[in-house]
Formats: C-alpha cells, structure tokens, sequence
C-alpha cells in the first residue's frame, strides 16, 4: 500500500513558519513525520469521539470515530512497522469489543451487541478486520485469523443481507437507508461506512462466490453510489447535497426540498459529509474490478467531485469551509429556524475553514494522483496546496506534541423527534450539535491518512 521504510520529514521551515505565526514551540516536530506526530500525539489515545473524550485507543470501545482513527493508525504502521506499538493498540482496540469467535461486536463491560438495527455508522469501524486478518495469517495465527475474517464478514452480511432499502415503487429502491430512523433516507456519510466496507470484503474474499455472485454484489454496491449521485449531484454548484430522502414528504424528513430540481435533497453543501462521499468513491475505485460496466460510471462521477472540489478550494489557503459554496462572510442569520412553531438554532457564528474536511479532500486528491485517477499535473498541485494550508492554519503545536483544530463535532438531519437539525445554513454554523472543537478523531484520522500519502511521495 505504502513505502514501508522510516521517511525523513523535511517540512522545519513550515514549522518555523507555523510556529512564529502561532507562537507555539515546534521544538523536535521535524523529527519525525507528520503522520507519526498525530499517531503518538492523538491517535493512541487522547481524542474526541462524538464529544467524548477517549483516553486510550484500545479501550474506546467500538464507534465509527474511533474505528476512523484506528484505520489510521493501522495504516501508519503498515507504512512504518518498526513502530508495532501502532498495531498493538489496533489490535487491542478490535478484541475489547469483538467475541473471540468473531460472531459479534458487542459493547464492555455489558457485552450488549454495538450493532443498532440497520445503522449503517456501526458497520465502518470494521474495516481495521481486513489487515488484521491478513496479519494474522501472515503469523500463522489462526483463532485471530478465523476471529477477524468471522467478524468482517459478519458485517458485511449484516449490509448485504439485513439492512433495510428503499423499497420497490419508490426512486433509488434497494438503496440502504442510512439507519433505520431515518427511513428511506440515504447520506453521503452512509457510503463511506457500509458500501466501502462491502467493497473491501468483495476485493478480498469476493471471488470465492464464483464471478457471477461476486459481479451481482459489485452491481449492488454500484447501485449505491450512482442512485446518491444521480440524486444529490448539483451540476451547477459542481456539489453534492448532505442527504437525500425517497420520501421528501415523510415527517422524519421535514429538511428536505419538496419541489424539483432537487426533490428530496436536503438544502446545503456539507464539507464533511462530501468528505465521507469522496474518500468512500476512492476507496471503493482502488479495489473494484476494472471490467465490471459500472466501473467507468463510479470514475466520472468521481471526477466530477473532483472537479467541483477544486473549484471550491479557498484560493488564500487552500483548504475548504464548512458549508462549500460560502465563504467567511456568510453567518447565521440571528433569527433561526422556525419549525412548527418553534424556534431553533438562533446565532450568527460565521462559516469557518473546517479541518475534517479538509483533511479528508487532501487525502483523496493524494491518493486519487497516486492511482492514477485523476491527473497529477492539475491535482498534485491541489492536494499540495491543501496540505500546506492545514498545516499553516489548522495544525497546532505544543508541549505534549502536535493537534489539530477548527473541527465540527457532529451535524446530521432530524428525524421528527429532533426539529433542531433542520439542515439550514443557521443549522451547519449555529445548531446545538455543531460545536467547533479541536483533536476530535473525524479530523485526526484523515489527517494522519492524507499525511501518509504525501510521505509516500518522498
């Protein structure tokens, strides 16, 4: 996947710059890469998850957030595995919350299951199974072998098989709900948490169905991708709407637009939620077989995303805002939302350059240039831009090691029983849930992600 050898960091001018920009010491940060500043700083522990702090990695407990930062630091060390401490903490993070069989994923100390009825947040963090599987093997270990390739496939049987679908008669029917309280609703985040992992178990193991159950199940997942796009792609704006609902007129969806052009589509470009969708389409683009004829349909609508994000890049840093298409002028309007009589998300916070999101486009447009899925001649630049920004604006030094700031917590859309999340641009900059924060693990793991693939360049 990576260069696995030690890479020596060069960026102390960066940091001399950072540092006498913020006045935080940078002393002995050009010691080591980027990647294994965060790891050391905020990846084995010592992060936000939904808000709560979590002290150590391998006992989190099992979460999409904490799953998103254990990848991470899995794929640190297969870049660097002199530093095993990083698989350590992984693997210990899998077996606090994973039945020495593999049969189940439950939450410590109660040993209740993790796994809510068709929510498809609970199935990402698994995709940590497929390297620990393979290492496992590799040590000639076979209770982890059979454990990890047991559970991986649990979760993705629990997609494939159970989770529910818009149904037959309504548009983008066999499209997983995101969860089950939010029926027939489909987001950008939900791709990167079920289909991708779906793909990945399909590439790793998927030939063993025979070619024909392999090819069907590469159909479903592509079915996903392209009912989203068609749905919340904006040709115009160049961006995709946060979520889509089959059932604009259902009360868990009182967020959505009611009329065309976009029926169903909720109302603003989210930065993260885009985030999720990009580094879901490059995923799945690194591991799904060439032939299959939805192949050349997931790279254009890939390329589009591409191009679009381009052309919402903040040209002063090169990063990108929390809502897409605004820029600092925008504010909460100082009125609020006002939904069946009651009155929400009052304020008038500015839009911000938001560092998960970033973090997840750089990290993208790096490793779509390294596959050869977009042109390095337009996108290396983009990517390198991006990089340079979040370490200028958003990466923070000090004495315990290096952090990163200018993160939205959580944002989401209703349901009924939640009024609040409206989906507005007083929503994204004012709601109760969208607090900006610092070292929350949605913007740590891309990070130590997009640092990786700029360390394997060198």
């Amino acid at each position: 996947m990576y260069k696995s050898k030690l890479l020596v960091f060069t960026f102390a001018s960066a940091l001399t710059m950072v540092s006498c920009q913020s006045g935080k010491s940078t002393e002995g940060s050009n010691a080591k890469p980027f990647s294994q500043q965060m790891v050391e700083s905020h990846g084995l522990g010592n992060f936000a998850c939904n808000k709560n702090k979590k002290h150590e990695l391998a006992t989190t407990g099992w979460d999409y957030v904490s799953g998103l930062v254990a990848n991470a630091v899995l794929k640190a060390w297969e870049m660097y595995p002199e530093k095993s401490d990083y698989f350590d903490a992984v693997k210990a993070f899998a077996d606090f919350s994973t039945s020495p069989s593999g049969d189940s994923i439950f939450k410590a100390p109660k040993r209740v299951s993790a796994l809510g009825e068709s929510n498809i947040d609970d199935l990402a963090a698994g995709k940590i199974f497929f390297t620990l599987y393979k290492e496992a093997v590799k040590r000639g270990n076979a209770a982890d072998s059979a454990k990890y390739r047991n559970a991986v496939t649990m979760l993705r049987n629990k997609l494939k098989y159970e989770h529910a679908r818009i149904p037959e008669g309504l548009p983008g029917a066999g499209g997983f709900f995101h969860k089950r309280q939010y029926p027939c609703q489909m987001w950008l985040d939900g791709l990167y948490m079920g289909p991708a992992l779906y793909a990945q178990w399909q590439y790793e193991f998927g030939a063993e169905e025979g070619d024909s159950a392999n090819m069907a199940s590469w159909s479903d997942i592509a079915h996903q991708f392209k009912t989203l796009h068609t749905h919340t792609y904006d040709s115009e704006k160049q961006l995709n709407y946060h979520a889509w609902s089959a059932l604009p007129n259902d009360s868990n969806s009182f967020w959505a637009n009611k009329t065309a052009p976009h029926l169903g589509c909720s109302k603003e470009f989210w930065g993260r939620g885009m985030g999720w969708y990009f580094a879901a389409m490059v995923d799945i683009l690194e591991w799904m077989p060439k032939t299959h004829p939805d192949y050349e349909v997931i790279l254009g609508n890939f390329r589009q995303v591409a191009a679009g994000l381009h052309r919402w890049q903040d040209e002063r840093t090169g990063l990108w805002y929390q809502l897409l298409q605004y820029d600092s002028s925008v504010k909460g309007d100082g009125k609020g939302d006002t939904i069946d009589g009651e009155v929400f998300n009052v304020g008038d916070n500015a839009n911000y350059l938001e560092a998960s999101a970033s973090s997840m486009y750089t990290y993208v447009f790096y490793k779509a240039v390294r596959l050869g899925l977009l042109e390095k001649e337009v996108y290396l630049p983009v990517a390198e831009k991006a990089y340079d920004g979040i370490i200028s604006n958003l990466i923070t030094f000090d004495s315990a090691g290096v952090g990163i700031k200018n993160i939205c917590a959580s944002a989401g859309l209703g349901p009924a029983k939640d009024h609040s999340r409206t989906g507005t641009i007083n929503y994204y900059l004012c709601g109760k849930d969208i607090t900006v924060t610092y070292d929350e693990g949605k913007a740590i793991g891309p990070f130590i992600m997009a640092s990786l693939e700029k360390e394997s360049l060198y």
